[in-house]
């Protein structure tokens, strides 16, 4: 088997349970978008140099990065196939956004909210992560887009990716408060 099929060569691309769109219609660019949220996350696991707990950080990454697969295969389906989505597999689920809530609340519980605008680039983890929250808000917009063309009226994805996008800035705003004393103890 190649990794190479050539359907494509003509701009469409193949949906999840079948069909084809367009590479540029609203949805590829909004499971693409997503995609891209996956690599950037991913380029923030691979320099994790997270001040708090390494291998936790690494595994919260990377179940956030699972649950965009789901949000991905999701938005990867034809609106008559979506009766063929499993919950917390190819569907976002209530669940998935009450638990990024969850997460979200014990982050601001233990750090605070910050009291100003945060200019990106305090430590190296914190700048990664900044970059996939901006990625994921451009994917939010993305599906909103998509959304409102309708076929997709019951998703959850805006709301997850909502939630995500708060909960990535909560989890910078986490190592950056990690990483202060070590920035003054420097100074």
């Amino acid at each position: 088997m190649k990794i190479y099929t050539k359907k494509g060569d003509d701009g469409s691309t193949g949906l999840f349970f079948g069909g084809r769109v367009r590479k540029d219609a609203l949805g590829p660019e909004a499971y693409g978008t997503v995609d891209e949220a996956v690599a950037a996350l991913g380029v923030a696991r691979a320099h994790s140099d997270s001040a708090q707990s390494p291998n936790a950080f690494d595994a919260e990454v990377l179940r956030i990065q699972r649950e965009l697969f789901v949000v991905a295969a999701e938005l990867a389906t034809a609106p008559e196939n979506r009766p063929k989505l499993t919950a917390g597999v190819s569907l976002v689920t209530k669940a998935m956004v009450a638990e990024l809530e969850v997460k979200i609340d014990e982050l601001v519980d233990a750090v605070g909210m910050p009291d100003q605008f945060i200019v990106p680039g305090q430590a190296t983890l914190a700048a990664y992560l900044d970059l996939a929250r901006a990625i994921i808000r451009r994917a939010e917009r993305r599906v909103v887009e998509l959304v409102s063309q309708g076929g997709f009226d019951d998703s959850l994805a805006p709301q997850y990716l909502n939630r995500l996008a708060d909960y990535v800035y909560m989890l910078v705003r986490s190592e950056e408060v990690a990483w202060e004393p070590s920035r003054k103890d420097n100074e």
